[in-house]
């Protein structure tokens, strides 16, 4: 029920004050907090306070009882934001990789992830039509990270050969994938 415009709602001397002083709590507020944004949220969160009090609660300076519970509203915004940190920080700590103080996402986005399967997809299946001399050059140089050296005892053939070897299937892997 709305209520009668007419009507005249009861007086609060605190309110009151607030109203008057409204802008200056505002500045008050952003001088400590560095925000304007966030100045008026406190300003807002304040008349919720004086507007919510116990009427019957009164104070010899009413002014000076505003602006204690300005401070007070702001310390508890300040501990509430302290608080909120240290749990994220905690489960951060707890839930995520970092390197060199930088979270790392364990896990790639979604759609990437999907991509780089069908990428990996492409690139076995390119693998596997290389000639065989080629294939098994490749693989044993390339996936399993034996040097050419090794590759060519392996394999039976001179370095050069393998050389030759990695660098067709290169060749032949790029325009493929290229396609």
């Amino acid at each position: 029920m709305l209520a009668d415009p007419g009507a005249q709602r009861p007086t609060d001397p605190l309110l009151e004050i607030y109203l008057e002083r409204r802008e200056n709590l505002v500045r008050f507020f952003a001088a400590r907090c560095g925000s304007r944004a966030t100045a008026e949220d406190l300003a807002q969160e304040l008349y919720l306070k004086l507007a919510t009090r116990d009427p019957a609660v009164t104070a010899e300076n009413p002014v000076a009882l505003i602006y204690r519970i300005a401070t007070n509203v702001m310390l508890d915004r300040a501990r509430g934001e302290a608080r909120s940190l240290a749990r994220d920080a905690a489960w951060r700590q707890v839930a995520h990789a970092s390197v060199a103080g930088e979270d790392v996402a364990e896990e790639a986005p979604a759609d990437e992830a999907a991509a780089a399967r069908q990428r990996l997809r492409q690139l076995v299946e390119a693998v596997a039509e290389l000639p065989p001399q080629m294939q098994r050059a490749f693989r044993l140089h390339k996936l399993d990270g034996k040097s050419h050296a090794d590759t060519a005892r392996a394999m039976g053939i001179s370095v050069k050969s393998v050389e030759k070897h990695i660098s067709a299937a290169l060749r032949s892997l790029t325009a493929r994938l290229e396609r």
